[in-house]
């Protein structure tokens, strides 16, 4: 009888189908709860970076103004270039406001306007066009300056 015991338990030496569709079934669950929660928490942390992005540029800025009379280049999204290679008044080579052309966290250019007539502020308007990448109003997924509420 013991020998036959011995026998069985040699010959056993894997899992049974059921066995697997359990411990299969019990890692879905797990995976249907955790997933949602990291795509989600992936958009907040494209959005606070694209912000602090934002920020970083404004301070940019705001250093070529205090270098400008006080003065913000006025126009489009092509003036992000004068942080890069702003010009010199004296023939000197002056040193760029940024390293490199600042991009979102979805990599696209950010967007700038001067006069800003996205909002009464007086500072420049600087949005990313958020995930969708379309310049809509009211489409709810673009970040700027001057709606902190988004």
């Amino acid at each position: 009888m013991y020998q036959q015991k011995r026998q069985t338990r040699q010959k056993r030496q894997g899992f049974t189908l059921l066995e697997m569709l359990i411990v299969l079934g019990i890692i879905l669950v797990i995976a249907a709860m955790v997933v949602p929660n990291l795509l989600g928490s992936q958009k907040k942390a494209n959005i606070k970076a694209t912000r602090a992005s934002i920020h970083n540029l404004e301070q940019a800025f705001k250093l070529y103004a205090a270098e400008n009379s006080g003065e913000y280049p006025q126009g489009g999204q092509e003036q992000i270039q004068l942080l890069l290679e702003p010009a010199s008044s004296d023939g000197q080579a002056a040193e760029p406001f940024i390293d490199s052309k600042p991009l979102d966290a979805w990599g696209q250019v950010f967007q700038y306007e001067y006069p800003n007539n996205k909002s009464k502020s007086t500072k420049p308007a600087i949005w990313s066009l958020g995930p969708n990448q379309q310049d809509e109003n009211g489409s709810g997924d673009d970040v700027n300056n001057w709606d902190q509420a988004q």
